[in-house]
């Protein structure tokens, strides 16, 4: 592994269990057992150590939601309702299940909100993720793909809220599936004449 990616990982943890506030140089160096210095060394300013932590978990989230993103942008656009059901609600289980990367992320995002830079960063991060929504949406018929494609995201980023931080507690991946379907069938549904 290489330092960046170590000092990286050990941002995400501390990011997870204690909070912006207990992201410091020092305490990764310590976390991750490297001499003083050494994070400062890779990323001298704070503003440094958030990209290089925001990049690193941008590659984590990337790799682990692969399957489906890498489809969607292949032009495999889940045909059918079913199988996008399957990738949503698999995007989602995967990213409940990794709650130290879900937390970091949350982390992240609050602070993007007090830091253009980070702000700028986290956008296009995200535009990785929204992109492919709005390919497998339109492949769905959806008749204003970006718009369902921000309400899917922001659905799907509330169903991970509440389980990793709310009181809506673990659920399983048919609980999620069925979910995203009721979700999806009723944004996708076709107006009735008249109305």
């Amino acid at each position: 592994m290489k330092r960046s990616e170590l000092v990286a990982d050990t941002a995400i943890t501390l990011l997870a269990e204690r909070g912006m506030r207990g992201l410091t140089h020092r305490a990764v160096d310590e976390a991750a057992g490297l001499p003083p210095g050494s994070t400062s060394n890779l990323a001298r300013t704070r503003a440094a150590l958030l990209e290089l932590t925001l990049s690193r978990l941008t590659e984590l989230e990337i790799r682990a939601l692969g399957p489906a993103y890498t489809s969607a942008q292949a032009g495999d656009q889940a045909g059918d309702q079913a199988g996008m059901v399957d990738r949503v609600a698999e995007t989602v289980h995967v990213q409940i299940k990794d709650r130290r990367r879900t937390l970091a992320r949350y982390e992240l995002a609050l602070e993007a909100t007090r830091r253009p830079e980070l702000r700028e960063m986290y956008d296009a991060a995200g535009s990785r993720f929204r992109d492919p929504a709005v390919a497998l949406l339109a492949a769905q018929g959806s008749r204003d793909p970006v718009r369902h494609a921000h309400r899917l995201v922001a659905f799907s980023e509330g169903l991970m809220f509440d389980a990793i931080v709310g009181a809506g507690g673990m659920p399983t991946f048919e609980e999620l599936r069925q979910a995203v379907e009721d979700f999806l069938a009723g944004m996708l549904r076709r107006p009735s004449r008249g109305l």
